[in-house]
């Protein structure tokens, strides 16, 4: 096993430990903290739409997600639309928003319905959301660019045929896939293709071959999903495929150090590349604070940790009721506060010392010497002022973010099987 591996697994068990400190929640919720001091204007947090229906279920997806049912989706709307008035009350604004699933694009006009009634009331500056190819066509681009979407992310995963069986993809492999992205390309600010990478029973010839279609069809970005089982998901996927290997997981991100960024491409997170400045979704790399909405959206806010509820019939009841729908949150100490911050600083690339100290009023030098100290020690960052991640830097600070997101997943887990 190389350094880089020893260092990245070193790091990811680190980071793991870390995540699983989010898990141990209570369910007294203090309603101080939700207040919106500081949550306003340009500056404020930015939010997160669940939207959790789709016409099949991926085996390999952790998020809240049902199989779409049209009454009970009209019904999740207005629900949607009432928790967002709640914030509204308490004076949040916002105006960043970034629709994930599920499916967001499963019901359109229910969709542009919603993206209406965020334009009636806060000052939109720009709106991420996703979709699979199942779901491009005309109509529907049309639809989303006249609602103002910004950036569409298709989720494609893979572009071989053998590859989306074995991952119980519905969807028509290559020739369609690229029919659909060729469609909306240009079309929006930023068109974004995901993809998973080690999956299991994904050989690496098959994951070269999907880069190289990615960069032939000449797409302005891509982001690359490590697979994040939770425990029980992790034992499903095992049964069913194949055992989950990430003793291969380097080689795969190789390829993408070696295609994309090393060939032209900007890292605007360590799994998203981009042809120049592009939109990215990753709120959690962009905005300090983020508030989600709708059943299984977590938020943080001024260092603390909510957990909306994640059965649509428990959301249901504490929006009839005109309570937000918050069954758990977290004071973060103020050590879980930084690691997080540097966490998902150093996943979008940077560190900037001059935003830590106006975000935490200290030095990031003194408050995270260990941890800087350590990275810096084997080469993983470098700089001051602006403490930037080197090349040698990026698989280890995927893999902790790829464990960080997995311990959350586990919270996803026991929330949908509890039914909380």
């Amino acid at each position: 096993m190389g350094p880089v591996k020893i260092l990245a697994n070193l790091t990811g068990l680190i980071t793991r430990r870390e995540g699983k400190k989010f898990l141990k929640l209570s369910e007294e919720i203090d309603e101080a903290v939700l207040a919106p001091a500081g949550a306003g204007g340009d500056n404020g947090p930015s939010l997160y739409i669940h939207i959790p229906f789709c016409r099949s279920l991926c085996p390999f997806c952790c998020f809240n997600r049902y199989l779409f049912d049209e009454e009970k989706a009209r019904k999740y709307y207005i629900n949607l639309k009432r928790e967002l008035d709640l914030y509204l009350q308490r004076g949040f604004q916002f105006s960043d928003f970034y629709f994930g699933g599920g499916t967001p694009t499963v019901l359109m006009d229910e969709l542009t319905g919603f993206i209406d009634y965020l334009g009636s009331n806060f000052r939109v500056k720009k709106i991420s959301l996703e979709t699979t190819p199942r779901e491009v066509n005309r109509e529907n681009i049309a639809l989303l660019k006249k609602a103002g979407i910004n950036r569409l992310s298709i989720g494609v995963q893979s572009f071989d045929r053998d590859v989306l069986k074995s991952m119980g993809r519905p969807f028509s492999p290559e020739d369609d896939a690229k029919e659909k992205l060729l469609m909306a390309e240009g079309e929006f600010d930023t068109l974004n293709v995901d993809f998973v990478f080690n999956f299991p029973g994904q050989t690496i010839e098959q994951f070269e071959a999907d880069v190289a279609l990615f960069k032939e069809l000449g797409i302005d970005q891509a982001t690359f999903y490590p697979l994040m089982a939770s425990p029980h998901k992790k034992d499903a996927m095992e049964r069913k495929f194949n055992r989950i290997n990430t003793s291969r997981e380097k080689e795969f991100y190789d390829i993408i150090l070696r295609e994309l960024y090393e060939k032209g491409y900007q890292a605007s997170t360590v799994w998203c590349f981009s042809r120049g400045e592009r939109m990215i979704d990753e709120y959690v790399v962009e905005d300090d604070d983020y508030i989600g909405i709708g059943a299984g959206s977590v938020s943080i806010v001024g260092g603390n940790f909510y957990v909306n509820s994640f059965s649509l019939e428990r959301y249901e009841e504490y929006i009839s009721r005109d309570k937000l729908p918050v069954v758990g949150w977290r004071r973060l100490s103020e050590s879980e506060h930084l690691r997080y911050y540097l966490l998902t600083k150093l996943f979008g690339g940077k560190v900037d010392g001059r935003e830590f100290h106006e975000r935490f009023d200290a030095d990031i030098h003194k408050k995270l010497r260990k941890e800087l100290l350590f990275f810096r020690l084997f080469g993983l960052v470098e700089g001051k002022e602006v403490i930037h991640v080197t090349t040698r830097g990026m698989y280890p600070v995927s893999v902790m973010m790829r464990e960080f997101f997995a311990a959350l997943n586990g919270l996803r887990e026991h929330c949908i099987e509890n039914q909380i």
